[in-house]
């Protein structure tokens, strides 16, 4: 099935390039530069996709730049490459790209090494440094002469780039000794950075928390996959060479969802460096934040920007400008929040003059796209939706932050209490409500949660389900805190403070359309934000504005903005009847057209200026209209309609809730209707597109079964396929609300997400319709698994799991085995790369034994061994259903090997057996050649990189075609 997709796949994509290939040959040879096409052609080298022989046949010539080429037909797999780079050629083949890069800048050297050891001739030298040829070129020759050398030539350059890059490594400050005013000037930066990093800021810096105390670390993953890494990734590896992609590159993103902690975890990183404590290799760090860049009108220089928005040297400002800029490998600067830019991220405006003065978002994207200051490192914190291709070509790496683990949550809560008994009650409650716990993943509402435990304590079990039930819990502690003694509680506090409630609602959603965080005392004054208001906390003083003359305000979290626009739309009296409509319109959409018209039509009053600054507004904004819609989806609920008494008719909020039905209706019905149909003889399958997953959580923040089996009636598919969607928990939550409404079963695919076991447990109410889960890459543990398999072996459904990548250990194959001996049924189980050894394999055997279905076992890259091997063998030696069986990379050797050869010998089904990287000699390789003998419907045996001799292989090869190497 998988090579049938793959080779669906690969069709596709080569129909496609056919289609467009006026528009590719003219992107790749318009500018009147080879140079794009070459890049390409050094990737397809790299990726195995284009055959050496045809690459010689293309002549990156400018006469000739539109000549054919002809690609193998299909892409290695994983363990191709790797045995493809096993030689010096095939490395340098398989790194070409990168090795392209390191070459350019140290040519000569190169030349000089291979001339030194006898592989070039000055002939060799003159053809690679033709004066036609720019330096990539150079590189590209150079590369290309030495493969024709052979693998002594290919040593030699290896050795020669290995050296240059020791070389190389950033410039150690012990051995640079800085101005006594570039030093004076780092002192007074420490002394800034530090202030400004001690207490936490975020949430307004509530309770002078300090930083040191609070502190706790979300989980850290980079966005390409890593095979070196090694344990967790660290906050100093963020700017460490772990997961660098683009080595030619100096930015370093951290993505993360609205309430994630990428400011916190920023302000950390300030705090550490300012204290001496890591960051070492930076004599300066400046620090920005996009939301108060917006506020800058003026054109400004590098070194403007510099100064005036971190820290002004007190003399000397040229000369330590100068320092900066002729060091920059000691330089690290930091932007906080570049989703909350007013303008989208270009490379057209180009700078390389750092004393040019321009608007400061030019300054920022050249700075970025190393354009400006080449060699300054910044890390720069986002939002996903507002990271394009455009910008991550500039990247180094991309660093993925994905909010608090299960320990991370009980480390806040402890920290956040003084009170060891209140923490415990607080912990005790989320334990009870996994829903909540879920939901405290989210740091921002993990301190809610903890800011609001009265409430929390005070609420019946289960009774906060949704993150609209959280912020209604903070605007109830908020509110009711300032209320004077004798005033309404209860059912009423809301209508107590309608009016406050109405001005900070009108400032929100008057702010996310014009993408303004941050409010002027005019604007507070033009929504009838009064002092009273402001005192109700949700409003907090902005610092650091380099405007005095008045006053600045902003939300204490961009969340509760969203949360108070959406209490606007549904208690205003201004709200238009379009403004739901549109709301939910904006799921998808990429025009900035379309969001400014959205608020235009949302607010009734005339304003010229708005409309201007709605102008502004980017596709980056859809995110917080999105959690804008959410929050209109959770308060309409009809488990809150009791707090809208006496603040809203109730004619007026009924008409809005079923505004908000037909909009979820149509828009999951869009999602349905762009299924393809099947290819024949596969099923059919939905891969979610962007916004399915909110419109999901838009369904269970209404907590309507109605509605959710309404929305899920007409989905017919086969497969649901939601892999690289950043679910989490809470997703889970919302994913098991409404998909345990479907008709059919489905096989859910979550691979490469963030489930873990919380999300494992959210899970479990949509199991029965689940005949097929597939959760690879997921920081699943042996806790998650022995709830999952508990529900699972009640679930007649249920008969394919893969877990491929997570953190399995031999405690969680007593629960498999348990599984295959109940469910006669059960067809695959796959459970590579976790940390099997021996002993799980003789528990899973114990299953084996008992089940008389199961078609396909995957348990490559564990650490089973011949016994481990010898044991499953045994329970398997007579198996009449597995049709594949894998231990790829098990440390089995010829006794594993001899154990094995029994289920070829006596299995009637057994089609493949994968054996490959394991430690096989020809001994074993006999046992397994006997043994075919007696099998004729075998198919194949894969035994590549074993231990055999090339000649080995040659006569095995001969014996029987069914042995792969």
């Amino acid at each position: 099935l998988m090579e049938g997709r793959l080779w669906t796949e690969s069709m596709f994509a080569q129909e496609l390039v056919l289609k467009q290939r006026t528009e590719i040959l003219d992107a790749l040879c318009s500018s009147g530069s080879a140079e794009h096409l070459e890049r390409v052609l050094d990737i397809l080298l790299a990726q195995g996709e284009l055959v050496w022989e045809d690459y010689l046949n293309v002549q990156v010539l400018p006469e000739v730049q539109q000549s054919g080429l002809t690609l193998s037909g299909c892409s290695l797999t994983v363990g191709q490459k790797e045995e493809a780079q096993n030689t010096p050629s095939q490395t340098l083949l398989a790194r070409r790209p990168n090795f392209v890069n390191k070459l350019q800048g140290c040519i000569d050297g190169a030349l000089e090494a291979l001339v030194a050891s006898g592989h070039f001739s000055s002939g060799d030298c003159k053809e690679v440094q033709l004066p036609v040829h720019t330096p990539s070129q150079q590189a590209r020759r150079l590369l290309d002469h030495v493969r024709s050398k052979g693998e002594s030539a290919a040593t030699v350059l290896l050795r020669f780039i290995q050296q240059t890059q020791e070389c190389e490594s950033p410039l150690n400050q012990e051995t640079l000794t800085p101005p006594k005013e570039a030093l004076k000037y780092q002192k007074k930066l420490i002394s800034s950075v530090s202030a400004h990093s001690f207490f936490l800021s975020t949430y307004g810096g509530t309770s002078h928390m300090s930083l040191d105390d609070i502190y706790t670390e979300g989980e850290l993953e980079l966005a390409q996959h890593c095979p070196n890494m090694q344990g967790p990734l660290g906050l100093e590896d963020i700017v460490g060479t772990t997961g660098t992609v683009n080595e030619d590159a100096d930015t370093v993103l951290i993505s993360g969802e609205a309430g994630s902690g990428k400011s916190t975890l920023l302000q950390r990183l300030h705090l550490l460096w300012a204290q001496r404590a890591a960051f070492h290799d930076f004599l300066f760090l400046f620090p920005f934040s996009c939301r108060k860049l917006n506020a800058e009108q003026r054109e400004l220089s590098v070194q403007e920007l510099l100064f005036q928005h971190c820290c002004w040297p007190d003399r000397q400002q040229e000369e330590i400008f100068q320092f900066i800029v002729d060091h920059p490998h000691l330089i690290l600067f930091t932007f906080d929040g570049l989703d909350e830019l007013k303008q989208s991220f270009s490379d057209e405006h180009r700078l390389c003059c750092p004393t040019q003065q321009a608007p400061v978002h030019i300054l920022l994207f050249n700075l970025i796209q190393g354009s400006l200051m080449k060699g300054v490192w910044k890390v720069v914190t986002s939002r996903p939706e507002a990271v394009g291709p455009l910008l991550k070509k500039h990247l180094r790496k991309e660093v993925l932050l994905k909010g608090f683990s299960p320990s991370a949550v009980d480390c806040f809560v402890r920290k956040h209490h003084s009170d060891p008994t209140v923490a415990a009650k607080v912990l005790q409650s989320l334990q009870a409500n996994t829903a909540l716990l879920g939901l405290c993943h989210n740091p921002v509402l993990c301190w809610i949660v903890s800011r609001c435990h009265t409430e929390l304590l005070g609420c019946g079990e289960g009774s906060l389900l949704t993150m609209t039930d959280v912020y209604l819990m903070i605007l109830q502690n908020f509110l009711q805190h300032q209320s004077a003694p004798k005033s309404t509680v209860g059912l009423g506090w809301i209508q107590e403070h309608l009016k406050t409630v109405l001005h900070l609602g009108q400032l929100a959603f008057e702010g996310l359309g014009a993408t303004c965080y941050i409010f002027s005392s005019t604007d507070l004054e033009t929504c009838g934000v009064t002092e009273k208001d402001i005192c109700m906390g949700f409003l907090i003083q902005t610092k650091d504005m380099l405007s005095t003359q008045s006053k600045h305000y902003e939300f204490l979290h961009v969340t509760i903005q969203c949360f108070f626009a959406a209490l606007y739309i549904i208690l205003s009296s201004d709200t238009q009847r379009s403004t739901i409509p549109k709301l939910f319109e904006m799921q998808g959409v990429s025009e900035t057209c379309l969001c400014c018209s959205f608020f235009r039509a949302c607010l009734t009053h005339d304003d010229p200026q708005g409309c201007v600054e709605a102008e502004e507004a980017r596709a980056v904004e859809i995110p917080n209209l999105q959690i804008t819609a959410m929050f209109v989806c959770g308060l309409l609920s009809q488990r809150h309609h009791h707090l809208w008494h006496h603040c809203c008719p109730s004619a007026t909020i009924q008409k809005r809730v079923n505004q908000v039905s037909r909009c979820l209706s149509k828009g999951m019905q869009k999602h349905f209707q762009s299924i393809p149909q099947p290819v024949e003889g596969e099923k059919k399958s939905m891969h979610a597109m962007p916004g399915f997953i909110w419109l999901i959580k838009c369904i269970y923040e209404m907590q309507e079964g109605k509605i959710a089996k309404d929305a899920v009636s007409k989905l017919e598919v086969d497969h649901l396929k939601l892999t690289y969607c950043n679910i989490g928990p809470v997703e889970c939550t919302a994913l098991a609300f409404v998909l345990q409404h479907l008709r059919s079963p489905v096989g859910l695919e979550l691979d490469n997400n963030s489930v873990g076991d919380v999300g494992v447990e959210q899970l479990l109410p949509c199991m029965h319709i689940c005949n097929s889960l597939y959760l690879r890459n997921n920081n699943i543990t042996d806790e998650g698994i022995s709830r999952l398999i508990t529900k699972a072996i009640q679930c007649d459904n249920f008969r394919k799991i893969a877990l491929f990548n997570n953190k399995l250990t031999d405690a969680c194959t007593q629960h498999f085995s348990l599984l295959l001996k109940t469910k006669q049924n059960f067809l695959a189980l796959r459970l590579g790369n976790n940390n099997i050894t021996a002993e799980g394999a003789r528990q899973l055997a114990e299953g084996l034994k008992v089940n008389r279905s199961l078609q396909h076992l995957g348990l490559w890259g564990n650490r089973i061994g011949d016994a481990g091997a010898v044991a499953l063998a045994s329970a398997l030696e007579h198996s009449k259903s597995l049709l594949w069986f894998s231990l790829v990379g098990n440390g089995v050797g010829n006794a594993g090997a001899c154990a094995l050869a029994n289920i070829i010998k006596n299995s009637t089904s057994l089609e493949e057996l994968w054996l490959t990287e394991n430690c096989i000699t020809k001994t074993g390789v006999e046992y397994l050649i006997q043994a075919l003998e007696y099998n004729t419907h075998m198919k194949s045996i894969w035994l590549r990189n074993n231990e055999l001799s090339l000649e080995e292989v040659e006569e095995i090869k001969k014996r029987d075609p069914r042995l792969i190497f």
